[in-house]
């Protein structure tokens, strides 16, 4: 036999069965596929609508050396915040609150630096694709 040809013949996948179930088992997987990426669209929506947001190791350090004030209602502003800028399509925010600034990564839903009214004097943003003011 041919090398080719017998590389050809290996490479197809084998059926066992009723070919009709085997067609309905390929059209179910195909649809299935879009059920399951918009659940779980919805899924992550839930999580992290329940989760809140969190911060990265970098945020953690910068709200502890600035001694940012980082209560239960600023964390729901925040939140309120990083809702608009999803709402409006924003990846990654600047979310200005207060005296305080805060970078986002919206799919993530995570706070990846923050700078308070002491280090925002002569900083300069990059790479956020938009302005929250809550």
């Amino acid at each position: 036999m041919d090398p080719l040809r017998y590389n050809q013949l290996l490479q197809r996948p084998v059926y066992t069965g009723n070919p009709v179930d085997i067609q309905q088992n390929r059209d179910s997987r195909e649809t299935s596929g879009e059920e399951n990426t918009s659940f779980q669209k919805v899924l992550e929506e839930k999580l992290r609508e329940e989760s809140g947001i969190s911060f990265s190791k970098h945020a953690m350090e910068r709200v502890a050396e600035r001694n940012v004030d980082v209560s239960a209602e600023q964390l729901e502003r925040l939140n309120e915040g990083v809702r608009l800028a999803e709402e409006k399509g924003l990846r990654t925010p600047l979310i200005l609150m207060d005296t305080t600034a805060f970078v986002v990564n919206v799919p993530n839903n995570k706070v990846v630096t923050v700078v308070n009214d002491e280090s925002l004097k002569g900083s300069v943003f990059t790479n956020i694709d938009g302005t929250v003011m809550i």
